[in-house]
């Protein structure tokens, strides 16, 4: 017997389906199906996916969707042809447009006026008593019955020999009765049968995730889903066997099933996708104009001539470009380059497509291809099926600027931001299954909070048993099997940080769009990995908030200082911005500021623009994963020197002493030492990634290892190389990418060394961006000597301001101190102080009760604004302008008959001024900083008793010596590299302690580790030139003894 299922969900349907796309297709096959239609519910979200899998099965796939509408049955559309599938895209995008965000809103009538090539499948539930589509449990529902004959004539007059009734039964007691009635309906209307199988997973083990599914989607119990939930757990694919018993009295709905899967032969491989063409003049054809950009762009870019090795990598490119018909795509990303550098909007391309000269030349990038080692394959090929990818980095606060703009020129039937698929983290998993299992609400709230989400294996098991549910009991063991089921599942879609989609034609016939959940945005269905599987073109529009801040910085350097800045005008080789980098001084700065960043740069001690790149790229996982970098450590140091094998290699791996740093120079090693083509070597990279099939790999593996040994190259080298590019298949810079960084690394360290206030003002101003908070950032300035002024009503903005000091001997070179804005005092509103500002104009507010009526703000503002000692300026202190605050009234534009009374000085009382300890504890509590002191200083006595160090007395002790210290939580990382490593940053009253906390310490420690932000640690120094950790043996937990200075540490980024 042969059988095509032609109704079956994935959980790309959305807690309507308990099972991937791939283990519906695994089991298809394993079962012996022809044929596979994966039917999501009003979306082509999983579409890429099943066709994915079911071409490498080899398994014939029907694309097809199941479509709800407010006045009609639900029903099936099967896809014949690329005109249908276009008709297809286009209703789920009208459904979908006209509907609010993850819903859509469909008519009999829309499916009639977009189905003349569909062919339909009626399903025979429906309940009429539901008004709306948002779930298609309403037809499981008690209120659901069969469809009367009136309801199918209705399909059958419209669609004809083209519409089907969907035979599905479930081995539930009333199956005679129902197939009765069924073919009756099928007598009556001439409509004829089809055996389906409405599946929601692909095996009897996924029921019981399916009742957690739809628990969560009527946000209830699985105890209370009685209504909406399946008779039995007959929902799945079955044996053939089986079907065949189940239609025994219709076989000719079984052979149905094979009619419409001939019928419906159209593969999305058939889909073409064109670039808009528009950008060239008329008369001129895309690669022509092209040619012209690049030739005219180069000629600017090397106005001393042309260098010979750029016009042969130009004319290489321009062929490659114009043979693969990519010409109209790198027009459209100069055109926005084009743009946003006319609204003055600061932009940056990077990635592989600075490995392009045409790039360069196009403005694109700013990586000189004459000093660095492109490998344009890396970026397009021939022997490459996938399309390029442009990423250009825009200042994050102007982004969307360029989004509108795109919008605006093509349309938003042309153009849509690229989808992205959010899964199931641990602790949502948790959350919802806990819900959804009628857990009680604190104790799954417990589990999730003392969650990492960095769980290694058993962890979640520890973590249960803490909080008091037993993973060996039948209840804790089902959680935990439930959790591992949905963790990894599709939640919903959500859009890209900046990808878009353009197109030629009509956008919504290539994919559904549908609303974002961003006012003016729109979204397709597919996320980047499907655009890439079907070879479809998109321009990465990122945010990058570096370089926000540093055209603030240029901003202020032009108002304060009359100085005129670019990021092609920044000196360079300046030995004082390198000494600051060897020094690991690098708060704030772009790339090189994390903990493993900043303890390399001591050891790499970058001294040129080159040393940045490396600097940037060796600190990856694919570096440390291919063994790479204490080798090349090593090698700079001169403690071991570099090895060729030949000069070939030599020539590769020269300037990175003989080590694959990049992905350019690994590719580059299997061209010279294996001989590989360009175009294989990359797909050799692709294919090194851990999401890859082991047989691919080793393919790959024997092609490397046979080439290198033919080439009189040793066994060991060959395998080192294949390890070396192994580890670039998880995580690797290519040379070009970590050139673009660096040069954002070079100019902000620039900025920072030499104006250290405009620098620490203009991250501030950016945030949220990079791995420190603004008491980090604050802290840091001070130690460069910034004068840091507090909040005031009278003198500070929104953002942080500069404010001259009388140092300097004439203006513009006077010393700038650094304005703190309203912006960190936590819970007040941007309106508001907005209103504040603009009121207070030329003339300072002078009291409390001039700033309620000019300021017009109510009295909830006036008490933030007091609590974070805002008022200092009125010669108020906090706990006088707290009293006050609360004698105020509320906003006069409440109550403007109170505008009538003034309060008076009289009427405040003497108060006893704060204690410093609790003035540091009010500042944390109000802003997340203290300029008045740190919470530590106040307990130093104490913790010197103790024996414990201050931070900036550990460079004075002696390697592997026992310490104590103590601070306050800035920061915890644990890179997938660090093999269950956690590092933490803390902070004293006179600097910052790093430390490192092994797995098993960080596990008999987890509950202060995890939910305390304040420490006292014993362990060991360890120190490796001017790197200085703190290996922890033990921590205590201070936040009882410090009180409630709530600090927000970034966690683990």
């Amino acid at each position: 017997m042969n059988y095509a299922e032609l109704h079956c969900k994935s959980n790309f349907s959305f807690l309507q389906g308990a099972s991937s796309a791939e283990q519906l297709v695994r089991r298809a096959v394993r079962l012996g199906y022809t044929a596979l239609a994966i039917t999501d519910r009003n979306t082509l979200a999983g579409v890429v996916r099943g066709h994915g899998a079911s071409a490498d099965a080899e398994l014939q796939y029907i694309v097809a969707a199941e479509l709800t509408f407010g006045d009609a049955p639900p029903c099936v559309v099967w896809i014949r042809n690329r005109s249908a599938y276009a008709s297809l895209c286009r209703l789920l995008t009208l459904g979908r447009r006209q509907a609010s965000k993850g819903n859509c809103c469909l008519s009999f009538e829309d499916l009639v006026s977009h189905g003349d090539e569909f062919i339909l499948g009626v399903i025979p539930d429906w309940n009429r008593l539901s008004t709306g589509t948002a779930s298609d449990h309403h037809r499981v529902h008690a209120a659901a019955c069969l469809i009367d004959a009136r309801d199918l004539q209705r399909y059958y007059e419209m669609f004809g020999e083209r519409c089907y009734l969907l035979a599905e039964l479930h081995r539930g007691s009333t199956d005679q009765q129902r197939l009765d009635l069924l073919q009756e309906l099928s007598l009556q209307t001439g409509v004829p049968l089809v055996a389906t199988g409405d599946v929601y997973y692909h095996d009897p083990s996924h029921s019981r995730l399916q009742d957690v599914l739809t628990a969560t989607a009527h946000g209830c119990t699985v105890h209370d889903i009685g209504p909406y939930q399946f008779s039995n757990a007959q929902r799945h694919m079955r044996p053939l066997e089986d079907i065949a018993k189940l239609f025994q009295q219709i076989p000719q709905a079984l052979e149905r099933t094979l009619e419409i899967a001939d019928i419906c032969g159209f593969s999305l491989a058939e889909l073409r996708y064109e670039y808009p063409e528009e950008l060239a003049p008329t008369n001129v054809t895309p690669i022509a104009y092209l040619k012209q950009l690049a030739w005219t762009g180069a000629r600017q870019r090397y106005s001393q001539g042309i260098p010979r090795k750029v016009i042969n990598l130009l004319q290489h490119e321009l062929e490659l470009i114009g043979e693969l018909n990519y010409e109209a795509y790198f027009l459209t990303v100069w055109d926005l380059v084009r743009f946003a550098r006319s609204q003055g909007i600061l932009c940056q391309g990077r990635g592989s497509a600075a490995n392009s000269v045409v790039c360069f030349c196009l403005g694109v990038t700013s990586v000189d291809p004459d000093t660095t080692q492109l490998l344009f394959e890396r970026f397009i090929s021939r022997e490459r099926a996938e399309a390029p990818d442009i990423d250009v980095d825009f200042e994050h606060e102007r982004r969307e600027e360029v989004l509108q703009y795109l919008y605006k020129k093509y349309g938003r039937d042309r153009a849509g931001m690229t989808g992205v698929v959010t899964t199931y983290r641990l602790r949502s998993a948790v959350r919802e299954v806990g819900k959804a299992l009628g857990f009680p609400a604190d104790l799954v709230d417990a589990v999730a909070k003392n969650l990492d989400g960095r769980i290694a294996e058993g962890d979640l098991a520890l973590r249960c048993r803490e909080v008091g549910i037993d993973p060996d009991e039948l209840a804790g063991e089902r959680f935990m099997e439930l959790v591992e089921m949905l963790r990894g599942m599709p939640r919903h879609l959500s859009q890209h940080v900046g990808g878009m989609v353009i197109t030629q034609g009509l956008l919504s016939e290539l994919v559904p769009i549908e609303n974002a959940t961003m006012d003016g945005r729109t979204v397709i269905q597919w996320n980047k990995d499907d655009l890439d599987e079907l070879g479809i073109l998109k321009v990465d529009c990122l945010s990058l908030g570096m370089l926000s801040a540093i055209h603030k910085c240029f901003d202020m350097l032009r108002q304060h200082k009359n100085e005129e800045w670019t990021l092609a005008t920044i000196p360079v080789d300046d030995s004082k911005v390198y000494d600051m980098i060897c020094q690991a001084d690098t708060v704030g700065v772009f790339q090189i500021e994390s903990r493993a960043q900043m303890s390399m740069l001591p050891r790499l001690k970058p001294r040129c623009f080159y040393d940045l790149v490396i600097e940037v790229a060796i600190v990856r996982p694919g570096p440390i994963q291919g063994n790479m970098v204490h080798p090349y450590l090593k090698r700079r140091d001169g403690l071991e020197e570099p090895s060729y094998p030949n000069d070939a290699i030599r020539e590769v791996l020269d300037r990175t002493l003989g080590v694959p740093l990049f992905q350019e120079q690994a590719m580059r090693l299997a061209v010279v030492a294996a001989g590989f083509t360009p175009g294989e070597a990359d797909q050799l990279r692709r294919a090194m990634g851990a999401w890859r099939r082991p047989g691919v790999i080793e393919k790959f593996r024997q092609k490397l290892i046979k080439g290198m040994l033919a080439r009189d190259l040793s066994m060991e080298f060959a395998e080192q190389v294949f390890t070396q590019i192994r580890g670039f298949g998880e995580y690797g810079f290519p040379e070009s990418h970590a050139a673009s960084f660096a040069l954002l690394v070079y100019v902000s360290a620039w900025l920072k060394c030499h104006h250290p206030a405009v620098f620490a003002a203009a991250v501030i101003n950016s945030q949220p961006m990079g791995f420190y908070s603004v008491s980090d950032l604050v802290t840091d300035a001070r130690r460069h000597e910034v004068i840091v002024l507090p909040v005031d009503v009278n003198l500070s903005d929104w953002n942080c301001t500069l404010e001259k000091t009388e140092d300097g001997t004439n203006d513009m070179n006077k010393k700038l101190a650094l304005r703190l804005g309203l912006k960190i005092v936590r819970g007040i509103r941007q309106d508001d102080v907005l209103r504040i500002v603009k009121n207070r104009g030329e003339r300072l507010y002078g009291s409390v009760e001039d700033l309620r009526r000019r300021g017009r703000v109510g009295r909830s503002v006036i008490m933030k604004l007091a609590d974070a000692d805002a008022f200092s300026s009125f010669q108020r202190d906090r706990r006088s302008a707290l009293w006050e605050a609360l004698a105020q009234e509320r906003n006069s534009c409440e109550h403007p008959l109170f505008d009538l009374i003034s309060a008076s000085d009289d009427d405040i009382p003497e108060l006893p001024l704060m204690q410093p300890a609790k003035q540091v504890e009010m500042d944390y509590r109000t802003a997340g900083l203290s300029l008045k002191g740190h919470p530590l200083m106040f307990w130093r006595e104490q913790l010197d008793a103790q024996s414990v160090v201050t931070a900036i007395q550990l460079p004075t002790l002696d390697n592997n010596c026992y310490v104590r210290v103590a601070g306050i939580v800035l920061l915890r990382q644990r890179p997938s590299t660090a093999k269950g490593i956690t590092f933490v940053t803390l902070e004293d009253e006179t600097g910052t302690i790093n430390l490192v906390l092994k797995q098993y310490i960080w596990q008999r420690y987890y509950s202060v580790g995890r939910r305390s932000n304040a420490w006292l640690v014993h362990g060991k120094l360890e120190r490796k030139g001017l790197v200085i950790h703190v290996v922890a043996h033990r921590l205590e937990d201070l936040s009882a003894t410090l009180g409630k200075y709530n600090p927000k540490p970034r966690d683990f980024r």
